[in-house]
């Protein structure tokens, strides 16, 4: 009766996600691995000791302290966890199915949203994510103009508290449209979509104005009652909450960087389809950009094909930082593989790394935790077989967030040493 019972629990069993990882123990020294520390120029033959979830030490012949755990990577490369920006992991299981979506607001004006306590780290999704090697992700509401803020959550953890990060990463606008839909497209006429979109862009600068004179009234202490919206707004105000801008068009980002300076507020473009354009000026203005096309095809009849792939290149070569995105929640996995491709068009392999490492860390808020192997980070690392950016030799073998062994098992890996055995009992 027992075995019968098993057998028929095994599949529920093995749906189950792994159990997060422990606290680290004892000290473990990783040695001989190619370490990529990303702060270096070139990667080379290292040895790195983790104690009490942070980096105490890289390099050769290390003084070891007492009880440490040795783990020979011999020929593996070693990578600091990546990071992958904007998505909505945890916060979408199924698209089709609305119960399992709690990734937006229907409200135009919700700057005071927390993203955070609406992540799922139960979610099936997020094993399948970090066998490609990312450790960390950063979650946005999305929505129709001001959609919230967003967090940042590494993805071993039993809960959202646990597996939060950093709140308030950004405040998240979805910029107004600025272009015009013809033909079988749109039904309405072209004068109509302009008379709209500069209602929305009005719209959305008055509820800046607005924001910004319950900034002013607190600060004068003339408030006499509270606003969550326009209260959680006040540290944009003040220079701390940076503003992530949802934004492709050329003519959006400009708009855009109009606004960051009559608020003086720090800049970050996501989506950016159009930045290669005016690279120089966001060079200039400081202006950072998470770019979400790195597999995109061109957004114009008269582009060339690779349009969409050189663009990152060309925005580093300006002097922008940037980092690279796939906005969604599933494919998040075929980042490493999208940044692997754009550096065959102009992007550098170190630069293509720090795009998914120290550079997205930065954008971020968090790069003096997270992004690159130097002591004092914390003990996040990722060993592959192989270059983690190729297709053929990419091998995620071993994880660790916080010093914490990640177990890697994912439901497509038990589904398919589910159907290898039925093929192999045939």
């Amino acid at each position: 009766m027992i075995p019968m019972l098993m057998m028929l629990l095994a599949p529920w069993v093995l749906a189950v996600n792994p159990v997060p990882g422990a606290e680290q123990q004892q000290p473990i020294l990783l040695q001989n691995a190619l370490v990529h520390t990303v702060v270096d120029a070139t990667p080379a033959v290292q040895d790195v000791l983790l104690v009490d979830g942070k980096i105490a030490a890289v390099g050769r012949n290390l003084s070891l302290p007492p009880n440490t755990q040795t783990k020979d990577l011999t020929g593996k490369h070693l990578y600091p966890g990546l990071l992958a920006l904007i998505n909505q992991l945890g916060l979408i299981e199924v698209e089709a199915v609305r119960a399992t979506r709690d990734d937006r607001e229907v409200t135009p004006t919700n700057p005071d949203l927390r993203v955070e306590v609406a992540f799922n780290a139960d979610s099936v999704v997020i094993p399948t994510i970090r066998s490609n090697g990312f450790t960390h992700s950063l979650i946005y509401p999305s929505g129709s103009m001001i959609t919230g803020r967003s967090a940042l959550m590494q993805l071993d953890g039993w809960n959202w508290q646990d597996a939060l990060v950093q709140s308030e990463v950004g405040l998240h606008v979805n910029w107004p449209s600025m272009s015009i839909q013809r033909g079988w497209r749109s039904s309405q006429s072209p004068e109509h979509q302009r008379e709209q979109q500069q209602q929305q862009l009005q719209q959305l600068h008055h509820y800046f104005e607005q924001a910004h004179a319950y900034y002013q009234a607190e600060q004068a202490g003339l408030n006499r009652g509270l606003d969550s919206r326009w209260h959680r707004m006040m540290p944009f105000f003040s220079g701390e909450l940076p503003l992530f801008v949802h934004a492709d068009d050329l003519r959006q980002i400009r708009q855009a960087m109009r606004l960051a300076e009559r608020y003086q507020a720090r800049l970050v473009i996501v989506g950016g389809r159009d930045s290669w354009r005016m690279a120089d000026e966001l060079a200039a203005a400081s202006v950072d950009v998470i770019y979400t096309a790195p597999f995109g095809l061109p957004s114009r009849g008269d582009e060339a094909y690779d349009q969409a792939f050189t663009a990152p290149g060309i925005l580093r070569d300006a002097g922008v930082r940037i980092a690279l995105s796939l906005d969604g929640f599933w494919d998040t996995r075929n980042l490493v593989f999208a940044t692997g491709h754009v550096t065959r068009y102009g992007l550098s392999a170190e630069d293509a790394l720090k795009a998914l490492t120290l550079d997205a860390a930065t954008i971020a808020g968090v790069a003096d935790r997270l992004g690159s192997i130097e002591v004092g980070k914390s003990a996040t690392l990722v060993v592959s077989d192989g270059d983690i950016f190729d297709y053929l030799g990419h091998q995620v073998e071993q994880m660790w967030i916080d010093g914490r062994a990640v177990d890697l098992d994912n439901r497509h890996k038990q589904l398919h040493r589910r159907y290898q055995q039925r093929y192999q009992a045939r």
